[in-house]
C-alpha cells in the first residue's frame, strides 16, 4: 500500500512570543521596570528629602506613566520595529518609508547633470 501523505513542519508555536497579564511579549518586564522605578521615586522623594505624601505619590506616578505610554501607544498591538520608527521620525525626521525631500532629486549616475 503506498500513501502519498506530506508532511511539513509548520512552526505554528515559534510564531508567537506569548503573552503576560494581557501584554505582548516582554512588555511585562517594561511594566515591572515603571512599577520599581515609581517605587524607588516615592521611597526616595518620601525618606530622605522630607517631600510631602502627594508630592511623592505625584512625582512617583511620572515614570510609571512614561512606562505605560511606551508599552500601549508604541508597543501593544504594534508591528515590530513601530517604536524605533517613531524615534526616528521624531528625532531625525525620517523613518517609515523613502525620504520625500530627496525622492524628486533622483536622476542616472551617469548622466552628466
Amino acid at each position: 500500500m503506498k500513501t502519498d501523505l506530506r508532511f511539513t513542519d509548520t512552526n505554528a508555536a515559534s510564531d508567537s512570543q506569548g503573552r503576560t497579564w494581557g501584554l505582548e511579549g516582554s512588555l511585562f518586564w517594561w511594566l515591572v521596570g515603571g512599577i520599581g522605578a515609581a517605587i524607588a521615586v516615592f521611597f526616595v522623594l518620601l525618606v530622605p528629602l522630607k517631600m510631602s505624601l502627594m508630592a511623592s505619590v505625584g512625582s512617583a506616578l511620572v515614570p510609571l506613566g512614561l512606562c505605560a505610554a511606551y508599552i500601549f501607544g508604541l508597543r501593544q498591538g504594534k508591528p515590530p520595529g513601530y517604536d524605533r520608527d517613531c524615534f526616528e521620525h521624531w528625532l531625525a525626521r525620517s523613518g517609515f518609508g523613502p525620504d520625500v525631500e530627496t525622492a524628486g532629486n533622483l536622476h542616472h549616475p551617469l548622466s552628466e547633470k
